[in-house]
């Protein structure tokens, strides 16, 4: 018992010092995840910051652009202005002034034409336009140009065509592109962000990056983690050209969210391999005990084997002579006994033969001879079942070892005073033999600990009694044995469940 029980110290000494590896391991890991974590969420803010920034940026830069096309409109109404001026003017007019508006013009792209559509002049226009002579044949390119009509005599009038200036429409393409640029630079992001970005009513999404492409095709789940985003950040509001107030949703980056199982799966690779170390250890522990098991088994089986015929002769010299034949007759029968014993030791570590044998007879030889043979103290009844054979396939040898160990571990247990009952019954499946003593019981803590090698309640003894004997029900026979039941100072019944065939 101290053996076991030693061995069972060491067991949960290495559990608990790899339990305090795996705690240490899953803290630090932790530790530099959080650490990376707070690295992630600096970026994360900094991220936020640009894009509020930028989008600042955006909108300032179009508020100029908006002022220089203002200024581009008012310098066309000045520039109609002057050349009203011109038109008008008596002939004694200084007209330098206005004449020098007009000639300073050097952006803005002017046509001038009579009141029946005739091109009279133009500046600042591409040669395909000023090499027309009717505004009519600009065709739809004329929709691009603003007018102003200026009357000068009766009837007649000349009109004004003017239009933004080329630098001004570059620039227009300028902002056009910061605007795409700001959209694609905030969803496709160098943090790995997760961002989704929503119209003013937060729910119609107008972009969108770093989100997989199940969610992204799903409007529930689409739906679903916005919701998320929400609880995880503040969205950032911003007010972008064209498309009025936007809303910046975003979370922390794959990549953290990635690390954060990686504690969690990391546990669970250490698990597997403690688990695959500790069962390839117990296969490898039990197989070395099954070697020393069946080699000493082996070799006490040969031990045995000499002495047993020499008892053997001794036994039929004894019946010759002139002596009391029940001598010889006692002698003879535990003779047969070392025999049957040797034939146990010999099987062990072979595939034993199980032959169809009647169980009832088994047992009754068996406790009459155990009897005999046991402090007279101790009472042994065998309760037959009511049908006169139960036939079953058993090794004889191997299982009137189980029921000798069952019965000699019932005497131990009630110190050589009690009684031990043996019964069987049947089902549609099983058959069940059931050893109940009247000893000191069994812990229910410890019904599974009896059956392990080594363990031993007596102060000498070697603690393999039950385990031989657990195995050879159980794996030469493909039965169970167990506690079936034990009240501590009342009593246990063991019980050996053997499979009837189909």
């Amino acid at each position: 018992m101290k053996e076991s029980l030693h061995q069972a110290h060491w067991k949960w000494l290495l559990f608990a010092t790899a339990a305090i590896v795996f705690v240490v391991i899953i803290i630090y890991s932790n530790k530099l995840i959080n650490n990376i974590a707070q690295e992630e969420r600096k970026r994360v803010e900094i991220w936020a910051n640009a894009i509020s920034y930028k989008a600042q940026i955006v909108n300032e830069t179009e508020d100029f652009f908006n002022s220089i096309k203002l200024e581009e409109d008012n310098h066309a109404k000045i520039l109609a202005t002057a050349i009203k001026r011109i038109i008008e003017a008596p002939l004694d007019e200084d007209l330098t002034f206005y004449q020098e508006i007009v000639s300073s013009n050097k952006t803005v792209p002017l046509i001038i034409t009579t009141h029946n559509g005739n091109i009279d002049a133009s500046i600042n226009v591409p040669d395909s336009i000023a090499n027309l002579k009717n505004v009519k044949d600009m065709g739809d390119e004329l929709g691009l140009y603003n007018d102003i009509t200026l009357p000068y005599y009766a009837n007649r009038y000349l009109t004004v065509y003017y239009q933004e200036s080329p630098a001004y429409s570059d620039l227009h393409i300028v902002i056009d592109n910061l605007v795409q640029s700001f959209f694609q630079e905030t969803v496709i992001n160098s943090a790995s962000v997760p961002v989704i970005i929503t119209d003013s009513t937060k729910s119609k999404v107008l972009d969108m990056g770093n989100i997989d492409s199940t969610t992204a095709a799903n409007p529930l789940l689409l739906a679903q983690r916005l919701e998320k985003m929400k609880g995880s950040n503040k969205p950032i509001k911003i007010d972008i050209l064209g498309k009025g107030v936007c809303y910046v949703f975003y979370e922390e980056s794959t990549v953290l969210t990635k690390l954060r199982w990686f504690p969690i799966i990391e546990l669970g690779f250490v698990i597997i391999f403690i688990v695959i170390a500790y069962l390839l250890f117990s296969v490898s522990r039990r197989f070395e005990q099954n070697r020393v098991w069946v080699g000493m088994s082996k070799e006490t089986a040969h031990q045995l084997g000499t002495p047993i015929s020499s008892l053997m002769a001794w036994t039929e010299l004894l019946k010759e002579m002139d002596v009391d034949q029940s001598v010889p007759t006692e002698i003879g029968k535990d003779v047969k006994r070392l025999e049957t014993i040797a034939q146990r030791f010999s099987k062990i570590g072979s595939a034993p033969v199980l032959e169809n044998t009647d169980l009832i007879s088994v047992i009754e030889e068996f406790t009459q001879y155990l009897q005999s043979r046991i402090s007279s103290m101790v009472s042994i009844t065998f309760n037959k079942p009511s049908k006169e054979t139960l036939e079953m396939p058993i090794n004889r040898y191997l299982f009137e070892w189980v029921i000798e160990n069952l019965c000699k571990n019932s005497v131990d247990a009630m110190n050589g005073k009690g009684h031990i009952t043996i019964d069987i019954e049947e089902d549609k499946k099983h058959v069940n033999i059931d050893i109940t003593d009247t000893g000191k019981g069994i812990p229910a803590k410890m019904h599974k600990r009896i059956f392990y090698a080594g363990y031993t309640s007596k102060s000498r003894g070697w603690g393999l009694g039950l385990t031989l004997a657990k195995r050879i029900i159980n794996e030469y026979h493909k039965g169970k044995l167990f506690v079936k039941s034990s009240v501590i100072d009342q009593g246990t019944t063991m019980r050996i469940q053997l499979k009837k065939r189909s």
